[in-house]
C-alpha cells in the first residue's frame, strides 16, 4: 500500500495501518510513529560516531570536562519522560553549538562550553537536546522525509526493524544529514518547555534557560557568523521563545541551583587554554589563504599554550605538507596521532603524506585507518591510486568508485579514473543519451557530457528494428569535443521510423570516446 499512494490521507491510513499510532513519551500526544523505538535507538548508536568525527572529533585534552558534562547530563536524564541510552560528547570544535541525534546521543561543542556562564546555564542546553530525542523530534524529521518520498528504503530504514561534508562518502552521508537536521518552531517551543521542567525536576534554576535565550537573541543581532554557523542555524532564537520561557518559568517553583563558581572551576582547564584554541582556529584561517608560514606560526604558539593537543600539530603539520616538506608532516601527524589516535584526519593525512613520500604500504594502512574512522572521498581515491600503482585494477576501480559518490573534486577525480580504467562500464552514469525523432522520422540525439573530463570521438551502437521487426544495429561516431557540462545534438541518419512505438524498441549502447586531458 506505501509503494503507490493515490493521495496522502491513503498513504497516512496505510502508515496507521501498518505502524499504528503512538504516545509520545513527553508531550503526551497521540502520533504517527513510523520509526520504531529500536530502530530509532540504532540509527543514533550507528551515527554517533562518524557524526563526532565530521564534527572535529572528541575533545580528549582533558577528560574531567566530558565527566563533567555527562554527570550534568544524567541528572536530567534522571526526571526525564523518556528512558533511553542516553550519552554525552564534548566535540573538539570552536563554533558554538550542541546538538542531539535520535535514540539519545548527545553532543555539546568546545566552544559552547566556553560561551555559558554556569551549571544551570549547561543543564538548559542539555535538557533541550535531551527533548530533542526524548520527544522523538529528530525521528519525526526522518519521518517527514519518508513520506515525503513515498518509501521508507530511500531512508535507509527497514520496514521491520562538516567541514569535510561534501568528501563523505558511503553509510556516513546519513549522519551528515542528520547533525544538520532543522527542528520545527514547535519542536523548539517543545524542547524548551519540557527542558525547563527537567531542569526544575533536577534542582536547577530554570531562569538560566531564560537568560540563555535572552544572551543568544542579542549574539543573532549582532550576526557573529560563528553563532550562525553553529547553534542558530539549527536552533534559532527569537523574542517569542524568549516570552514563551518566561510564561513557562512563572509555573515553575522558583529558585534552583545555579552554579556559577563550580561551572568555573569544572571548565577551568578549556578555559586556560582559550587562547590556544583562538590561535588554532586564526592559523586555519591562514592555511585556507594559502599563506602557511602564519598558519603555522599561530599552530606553534597554540603548542607552546597547550602541548597536550593533537589538532595543534596537524594544523603544524598541513603547512608542512602544503609546502612539500613531507619528512616535517609526517614527524607532526604522528605528534597528533600520539596525542589522540582517534580521529580519522590525523590518519587521512599521514596516509597522503607517506603516499608522496613513496612509502606505500604504510600509506594504504593509514587511509584505512581513517575510512574505518569516517569515510572520505579522499581517502578511498588515494587508496585505489595505490591500488593502480601495483598493478590490482579491481581493487584500484572499487576504491574509486566509493570516492566517485562525493560532489567533490576528488570526486571528480575519482569519476575521471573510473572511465579510463571501465569506459563502457561507467559510462553511462556520466553520460546522457536522448533520441528522438525529426520532422521526417529521423533518428536524432541529444547528448550531455555529465563527466567530468570532455569527450571526443564518442562511439556508440545503436540496435533498432528494421522494416519487418528484424532486429538490425548501427556505430555512430560523434567526432565532435564536448565538454564537461556540455550538451551536443546529432543527426543519425537513421530511419524513418513512425511515431513512439518504433522510437521505444530503440536502444543506445555507448562503447568509446577520448576522454581529453
Amino acid at each position: 500500500m506505501l509503494a503507490m499512494p493515490r493521495s496522502v490521507p491513503i498513504l497516512l491510513l496505510s502508515c496507521l495501518f501498518v505502524y499504528g499510532c503512538a504516545v509520545n513519551p513527553v508531550t503526551g500526544r497521540n502520533e504517527l510513529a513510523i520509526i520504531p523505538e529500536s530502530s530509532e535507538i540504532n540509527i543514533g548508536s550507528e551515527n554517533f560516531a562518524p557524526s563526532r568525527q565530521m564534527q572535529g572529533g572528541d575533545y580528549t585534552v582533558d577528560p574531567k570536562v566530558t565527566a563533567y558534562v555527562n554527570e550534568v547530563g544524567q541528572k536530567l536524564v534522571a526526571v526525564s519522560d523518556r528512558k533511553l541510552p542516553y550519552e554525552f560528547a564534548v566535540l573538539n570544535n570552536s563554533t558554538p553549538n550542541a546538538w542531539a541525534l535520535p535514540g539519545g546521543k548527545i553532543a555539546i561543542n568546545r566552544g559552547l562550553l566556553l560561551e555559558l556562564n554556569s551549571e544551570a546555564e549547561l543543564a538548559a542546553v542539555l535538557g533541550h537536546e535531551i527533548v530533542h530525542a526524548a520527544a522523538r523530534h529528530g525521528a519525526r524529521q526522518m519521518e517527514k522525509g519518508m513520506m515525503l518520498q513515498g518509501a521508507l528504503i530511500a531512508t535507509g530504514i527497514a520496514a521491520g526493524g562538516s567541514d569535510y561534508a561534501n568528501l563523505i562518502v558511503g553509510g556516513a552521508q546519513v549522519a551528515a544529514g542528520l547533525i544538520q537536521t532543522r527542528y520545527s518552531r514547535e519542536d523548539e517551543r517543545e524542547a524548551d518547555f519540557y527542558g525547563m521542567q527537567y531542569m526544575s525536576r533536577s534542582g536547577y534554576d530554570p531562569m538560566a534557560a531564560v537568560y540563555l535565550q535572552e544572551t543568544f537573541v542579542r549574539l543573532q543581532e549582532n550576526r557573529s557568523s560563528n553563532w550562525l554557523a553553529g547553534l542558530f542555524a539549527s536552533h534559532p532564537p527569537s523574542l517569542d521563545r524568549v516570552q514563551d520561557n518566561r510564561v513557562t518559568l512563572s509555573r515553575l517553583p522558583k529558585g534552583g541551583k545555579v552554579g556559577q563558581e563550580i561551572y568555573r572551576q569544572r571548565i577551568a582547564s578549556l578555559d586556560r587554554s582559550r587562547r590556544a584554541y583562538e590561535n588554532y582556529d586564526i592559523g586555519r584561517e591562514y592555511l585556507q589563504n594559502d599563506d602557511a608560514p602564519k598558519a603555522r606560526a599561530y599552530a606553534q604558539e597554540a603548542i607552546k599554550i597547550e602541548p597536550r593537543e593533537a589538532q595543534f600539530y596537524a594544523l603544524r603539520g598541513d603547512t608542512y605538507y602544503m609546502q612539500e616538506r613531507y619528512q616535517d608532516a609526517l614527524a607532526d601527524y604522528s605528534r597528533a596521532i600520539e596525542r589522540n589516535d582517534n580521529y580519522f584526519y590525523f590518519y587521512l593525512q599521514r596516509g597522503k603524506t607517506r603516499k608522496k613520500l613513496n612509502l606505500g604500504e604504510d600509506a594504504f594502512a593509514d587511509l584505512e585507518k581513517s575510512t574505518r574512522l569516517l569515510p572520505t572521498a579522499t581517502a578511498y581515491n588515494s587508496m585505489g591510486e595505490l591500488e593502480l600503482s601495483r598493478g590490482a585494477r579491481q581493487q584500484a576501480i572499487q576504491y574509486f568508485a566509493e570516492a566517485a559518490a562525493s560532489n567533490s573534486q576528488v570526486g571528480m577525480q575519482a569519476r575521471t579514473a573510473l572511465l579510463r580504467l571501465d569506459f563502457q562500464n561507467y559510462a553511462r552514469r556520466y553520460i546522457e543519451i536522448l533520441i528522438g525523432l525529426g520532422p521526417e522520422g529521423y533518428l536524432q540525439a541529444r547528448i550531455s557530457n555529465q563527466a567530468p573530463v570532455g569527450l571526443r570521438n564518442l562511439q556508440f551502437l545503436v540496435r533498432y528494428p528494421g522494416p519487418a521487426g528484424e532486429g538490425l544495429q548501427a556505430v555512430r561516431t560523434i567526432a565532435a569535443t564536448i565538454g564537461p557540462g556540455q550538451v551536443y545534438f546529432a543527426a543519425l541518419e537513421l530511419g524513418p521510423f513512425k511515431g513512439a512505438t518504433a522510437l521505444n524498441a530503440i536502444r543506445i549502447e555507448i562503447t568509446g570516446a577520448d576522454l581529453l586531458e
